[in-house]
């Protein structure tokens, strides 16, 4: 089945990608607004936001998986774009930091709400097993693919607009997204007596511990986390203050760190045929220790210029990108087909409580104690997630699938040597 010829998964697939680019570039002229708002002090807000984002996602979207079978989806899918684009209208209008931690929290609840809401739907407009394994891909790349698009379109559109402009664009993609949601036929669900979203996050957390190269995707979500949230909550201050930069700075000295990703993107298929995801995965941790390492070592000495702050952003993004690109094919290759959706529930959980320790200290102790500590302890997470992932994830565990296809579905409790072997 051809996945794209379904016209209502088409038609919300597009809604789910507009509305993510729509937060990704919220979350570009977020940090600039916090410097409008805060100077100095706009690692602390943005951070704080941030965490903010993170606790809701973690709390709420396994609660929205929970009783989403009660609600009319589409009415609620449509409902959730309309609150989104109603409070990035309203955010350049503030003129106190309380207010954007207020309105940041609808936007998150309402995002985190939204995605569980997406992935509860697609079983039921794509009944076909393999289109289904191929639509949950399909998800994963839109989201890594607006991580990285993101700042180098902010990065286009500040060259000729002002950061609150930016806000009226996303405002009108979330409303774009809810036209495409209405457009579209959304079944409502029969409430079932399947279990909840906690007990399928539970189950899927058991599955990660018990399992040693998903316990050592863990360890890498905390390398990731720790880089990330330098380029993430530091990028402004640095480049505003440090740099003597300007917002058009900001967005393009993100872009580097999205180029980064992008240019490793588009190596990593071919890479993947050749090479084993465990050796990619680790690798990528390395880059992102030595790049985190090298943003110390110029702040510490004081040399940190536009070109070395490039390159370093850059590194973090191609160190993201090998360790994020393979973990779909890992989660895959880990479990049955049916415990796969559980699998990437509990992926999204653990590793957006890995950013939820590292963001405040990018932000708090950056501001508190100084950009050159919070990147020290963010540079030793970074290479304490490298090592574990070294120690947890066996080298002989097995090959994971090279060529990111789903292995056969298998029970979850014992996949065979086939599918083992696609996994390290």
């Amino acid at each position: 089945m051809r996945l794209f010829a379904l016209r209502d998964y088409r038609r919300l697939f597009g809604a789910q990608v507009i509305a993510l680019f729509g937060t990704g570039l919220t979350t570009v002229a977020l940090g600039l607004l916090a410097y409008d708002l805060a100077g100095p002090r706009a690692g602390v807000v943005l951070a704080t936001t941030l965490t903010i984002k993170m606790v809701l996602y973690v709390v709420i979207a396994p609660l929205a998986a929970a009783y989403v079978d009660r609600l009319p989806r589409r009415t609620f899918l449509f409902l959730l774009d309309v609150i989104r684009g109603a409070v990035v209208l309203a955010l350049p209008l503030v003129s106190e930091v309380w207010h954007v931690y207020v309105l940041i929290g609808l936007l998150q609840a309402a995002s985190a709400a939204f995605t569980p809401t997406f992935q509860a739907v697609i079983p039921d407009i794509v009944p076909d097993e393999a289109a289904y394994t191929r639509a949950l891909s399909a998800s994963q790349v839109a989201s890594t693919m607006e991580s990285l698009l993101s700042p180098v379109l902010a990065a286009v559109a500040l060259t000729f607009l002002s950061f609150d402009r930016l806000f009226l664009g996303t405002s009108a993609g979330f409303l774009a997204s809810a036209a495409l949601v209405l457009s579209a036929r959304v079944p409502d669900a029969r409430p079932s007596g399947r279990a909840g979203a906690w007990e399928k996050a539970a189950a899927g957390i058991r599955t990660f511990l018990g399992t040693p190269r998903l316990r050592g995707v863990m360890a890498l979500n905390l390398a990731v986390a720790a880089a990330g949230s330098i380029v993430v909550v530091n990028t402004v201050n640095h480049v505003r203050d440090g740099l003597g930069g300007s917002q058009a700075d900001v967005a393009r000295m993100l872009a580097a760190s999205g180029a980064g990703t992008l240019l490793a993107a588009l190596v990593l298929p071919r890479v993947l045929d050749r090479v084993a995801a465990r050796t990619v995965m680790t690798t990528g941790a390395g880059v992102l220790v030595g790049a985190t390492t090298a943003a110390v070592t110029l702040s510490a000495a004081g040399l940190a210029t536009w070109t070395g702050t490039a390159v370093v952003w850059a590194a973090i993004g191609v160190g993201m990108a090998l360790v994020i690109t393979p973990t779909g094919a890992v989660l895959r290759a880990s479990v049955g087909r049916n415990a796969v959706p559980g699998a990437f529930a509990a992926q999204f959980s653990l590793s957006h409580l890995a950013w939820l320790i590292t963001y405040p200290i990018a932000g708090w102790l950056g501001t508190a104690a100084g950009l050159t500590l919070a990147w020290s302890v963010l540079a030793a997470l970074a290479g304490a997630g490298a090592a574990g992932a070294l120690l947890l994830w066996p080298r002989r565990d097995g090959r994971a699938t090279r060529t990111g296809l789903p292995a056969p579905a298998r029970p979850a409790s014992a996949p065979d040597r086939s599918t083992l072997a696609k996994a390290a």
